[in-house]
């Protein structure tokens, strides 16, 4: 009669379950996952620029530099305007700049930038959110020009 440990292992020594398994363990939990600051950074900034309220991100003159930025050939927005993150292995705390509308709640509104970046970071992530600090820095009034809006053209 043979021993089942001398079947699956012919030197007769004690049997190793995972032994045929290369590397040993689910291979989804097999090396680490690094996600820069850039990313979450993205990720917050497209969130709050989402909710109802939010006019933009950044101070007036970081949205002054990214409006030049953004007219230069190839610049494009920058969704991480007014977002600063730190990532660490499993956890990320984040820094807005915003401005609202006026007429619009301030406290209702950084409660839903504020959910709504914990849900779209925590979702795409995996890292738990352990604070979302949100400094508004400026209203935009009804009659006030955008900073961000396209200059009329001259000629057409």
């Amino acid at each position: 009669m043979t021993d089942t440990s001398q079947r699956n292992n012919p030197a007769g020594g004690p049997s190793d379950k995972n032994l045929g398994k290369r590397g040993g363990g689910d291979p989804g939990t097999r090396g680490r996952t690094t996600i820069a600051d850039g990313v979450v950074e993205k990720i917050a900034g497209m969130a709050a620029r989402d909710v109802v309220g939010v006019h933009a991100m950044g101070s007036g003159l970081s949205r002054t530099f990214g409006a030049v930025r953004d007219r230069v050939p190839g610049g494009g927005k920058s969704v991480t305007r007014g977002v600063k993150a730190e990532v660490g292995e499993s956890q990320a705390a984040l820094d807005l700049e915003i401005v609202v509308d006026y007429g619009v709640s301030i406290s209702d509104v950084a409660r839903d930038v504020r959910e709504n970046v914990v849900a779209a970071v925590e979702r795409m992530t995996g890292l738990e959110v352990v604070e979302v600090n949100i400094a508004v820095s400026d209203v935009k009034l009804p009659d006030e020009e955008d900073d961000e809006d396209e200059p009329e053209q001259r000629v057409q």
